[in-house]
């Protein structure tokens, strides 16, 4: 039997494919085959060319948030509170993930 993170540690990668593969009675080949091609659509959903949305269903959805470019100038220093002179920011794209209702509901 696999062992489960009981003691406060998050699990390896290796329980992890332990554990689902004991849980689904697939081989650890298979399962690792599974989580790759998952994160292959994952990364292609969430691409440039993707929608930007993709959900694991009963687990998370996935979004793209698009942050704007921001300009160099005088803002406030949110440590100090004193106005000073920022750097410029260019655009960026980053991941947001929340959990769905079923997940929320099991924790």
């Amino acid at each position: 039997m696999a062992k489960q993170a009981t003691s406060g540690k998050p699990m390896t990668k290796t329980e992890v494919l332990n554990t689902l593969a004991e849980k689904s009675g697939l081989t650890k080949k298979q399962v690792g085959a599974v989580l790759e091609s998952l994160a292959e659509v994952i990364s292609s959903q969430l691409g440039k060319k993707g929608p930007g949305i993709f959900t694991v269903p009963g687990l998370v959805k996935m979004k793209v948030r698009e942050k704007k470019a921001v300009p160099a100038g005088m803002r406030k220093d949110p440590f100090t509170g004193e106005m000073r002179m920022m750097p410029a920011k260019p655009a960026s794209r980053t991941v947001r993930v929340t959990a769905l209702k079923k997940l929320k509901d099991s924790i």
